[in-house]
């Protein structure tokens, strides 16, 4: 305390020329010096020169939207190890997977989690390990795959209503109709055109709605983006004052992008960057507003009393080692992440495989031929889980737009635990950030071949199985692997096979790449198609 005294004496006795020289410099070597002392041995690896510096080079990748094609180039510039901040190493071996994230070794999720908090932690992002396991213990279950298929017939119905929307659609333009202002479809050389993310957006917001809460959101019906938002006391999630409506699928984006790049910066600047930079103090109101739609829903859910099961009912039978439940705070927010985690990721992946599908027709096709092949006899327009859930080619499709779209595409932070970790035969102090770009590993030559930047379903059978597996990381993996992973893959199935039995896809622009926006999550911007109806 005597030390710090002495140095506010010395400060308040400085001109304001003085200060105006002794900030920048401090701010220097508050830089500079933890680089040449080198705690934690990352010296040694190249990366951008501000990345060895400064977390400035990382916030800044990470907030124009792109950060894993730029990590990317970073490994194929300078090899499997890439310093992306002064005390984070990305390690883009396929092998370091099983090191950092498995359960034997030790690490923890750094302090990039405490960004996305709301409500309280929930499951995604605890950091403290037996905190962790007691929300896993509760969770788990639920996502069991016999669980999950109690889910299946809330699945089916959302996929038939998007069906029905489409061929409605396909009605109307086929006779040279067009949609109002606004909503972007039209109809032109026998085809319905329109952006099917929107769409996609919609029908997984209204099935994770009536899993997570008990009913959808109206999405669908409405055709438009909308969900209840509550102002509420985060100490008890009470809701205060009227309920508004407001645009679900923006929250989640705008949370995102601002949780991400929020979550790169040193904790100790968070608070004055949220509060002075405009962008992340409007970051910081979609954060609320996203806890504001799973307040809403929970409080509607739990008044009315239904009796029906949904993850909400699960949840609430859930209990820890000690047989107890879930507070309501804590109820809240493992919703809330059930509804961040079953509706982005769904659409998102749906969207890409539809692209995909529509820019490699041949692929298409041969898809086609598999669905009718099996469903050829059934007249119900959605498939039942039992039905496709095997199906080699339908299996192949998806798991190569997982791996070439990679929905997370970034590495996932990790710190070094006490007494430090071994990585690939190196050792990293306690405290050093290590991660394995899932963007990466899944363009890794030597799982995937020499054509790794393409869209092949065909290489899941022809290259060795075990080698792709351990290069495949579309869930994450070890204890804190996506724990929904089973309802993830049922709905993917459900959706694709339904959809492409149903209609066919082309592109309106054959040439033109997918555009992507990254958040937490790689998110297309949109894509454009022609639909046609399939003649069954």
């Amino acid at each position: 305390m005597a030390i710090i005294e002495h140095v506010r004496e010395a400060i308040s006795k400085l001109d304001l020329v003085s200060v105006a020289v002794l900030i920048p410099t401090l701010v220097v070597l508050a830089h500079v010096i933890p680089y040449w002392v080198d705690p934690h041995g990352l010296r040694q690896y190249p990366g951008p020169w501000l990345a060895k510096y400064s977390d400035l080079w990382l916030a800044r990748v990470t907030a124009q939207g792109n950060r894993s094609e730029v990590v990317h180039e970073l490994h194929k510039q300078y090899g499997p190890y890439a310093r992306i901040a002064p005390n984070h190493l990305s390690v883009s071996d396929p092998a370091a997977l099983q090191e950092i994230y498995a359960h034997g070794s030790g690490t923890m999720k750094s302090n990039f989690y405490d960004a996305f908090v709301s409500i309280q932690r929930g499951l995604f992002n605890v950091r403290d390990r037996v905190a962790h396991a007691r929300k896993r213990k509760i969770v788990s279950h639920i996502f069991s795959q016999k669980s999950v298929l109690d889910f299946e017939p809330h699945v089916r119905e959302y996929v038939k209503m998007l069906i029905r929307q489409w061929d409605g659609l396909f009605d109307s333009a086929v006779k040279g109709g067009s949609g109002p202002e606004g909503e972007g479809w039209e109809g032109r050389d026998g085809k319905l055109w329109l952006d099917c993310l929107p769409w996609y957006n919609y029908l997984a917001f209204d099935i994770i709605g009536d899993l997570a809460f008990g009913s959808p959101f109206g999405m669908l019906t409405a055709c438009k983006d909308y969900a209840p938002v509550a102002k509420f006391s985060e100490k008890d999630t009470t809701v205060h004052g009227e309920i508004v409506g407001l645009p679900a699928v923006q929250i989640l984006n705008d949370r995102g992008e601002y949780s991400a790049s929020m979550g790169v910066l040193p904790p100790w600047v968070r608070p004055w960057v949220k509060r002075y930079i405009p962008w992340f103090s409007r970051g910081s109101d979609a954060v609320k507003n996203l806890s504001g739609i799973a307040v809403a829903a929970v409080s509607t859910r739990l008044k009315a009393q239904v009796d029906r099961v949904d993850l909400l009912s699960k949840l609430k039978e859930g209990k820890d080692d000690e047989g107890k439940p879930m507070s309501i705070g804590e109820l809240t927010a493992e919703a809330l992440t059930q509804l961040i985690a079953g509706s982005d990721t769904t659409s998102n992946t749906s969207c890409a495989i539809t692209y995909y599908l529509a820019a490699n027709p041949s692929v298409q096709t041969k898809l086609q031929k598999e669905l009718d092949e099996v469903l050829g006899s059934n007249d119900d327009p959605v498939s039942t889980f039992n039905e496709v859930k095997r199906l080699t080619y339908l299996d192949a499709v998806i798991n190569e737009t997982l791996r070439i779209y990679s929905t997370s595409g970034i590495g996932l932070p990790r710190m070094a635990p006490a007494g430090g970790v071994m990585i690939r035969g190196k050792a990293y102090p306690e405290g050093t950030v290590l991660s394995t770009p899932t963007y990466t590993i899944h363009r890794d030559i030597a799982a995937w071949g020499e054509d790794s930047d393409d869209f092949r379903p065909e290489r899941w059978f022809e290259r060795d199985q075990d080698t792709m597996q351990k290069a495949f990381n579309p869930f994450s993996f070890g204890p804190r692997a996506c724990v929904g992973r089973n309802l993830a893959s049922m709905e993917l199935q459900i959706i694709i096979s339904s959809i492409l039995r149903h209609f066919e896809f082309v592109l309106e622009e054959p040439e033109k790449p997918l555009t992507i926006r990254e958040g937490f999550l790689r998110k297309p911007s949109g894509c454009r198609v022609g639909i046609r109806r399939r003649n069954l």
